[in-house]
């Protein structure tokens, strides 16, 4: 498991801008068709939802232009 990580770190420092497009784009899709297939389920831990999405948001801003100037 440690040689998958470590071979993913790798190529993750030799991505491009567009890969990182494409791996948003790609990300993003599959957090819709989960969505889409699991909405009641979803719906039910909104608040659940809103709550990670903030505290997770907060904390990478922080990291980013506090922690990493």
């Amino acid at each position: 498991m440690r040689g998958l990580i470590a071979l993913g770190l790798r190529s993750a420092r030799k991505y491009s801008l567009w890969d990182y497009v494409f791996l948003k784009i790609t990300l993003l899709s599959f957090g819709i068709l989960i969505g889409a297939y699991f909405a009641k389920f979803f719906l039910v831990h909104l608040s659940l939802l809103w709550t990670i999405f903030i505290v997770s948001y907060f904390g990478i801003m922080y990291r980013t232009f506090i922690t990493h100037k």
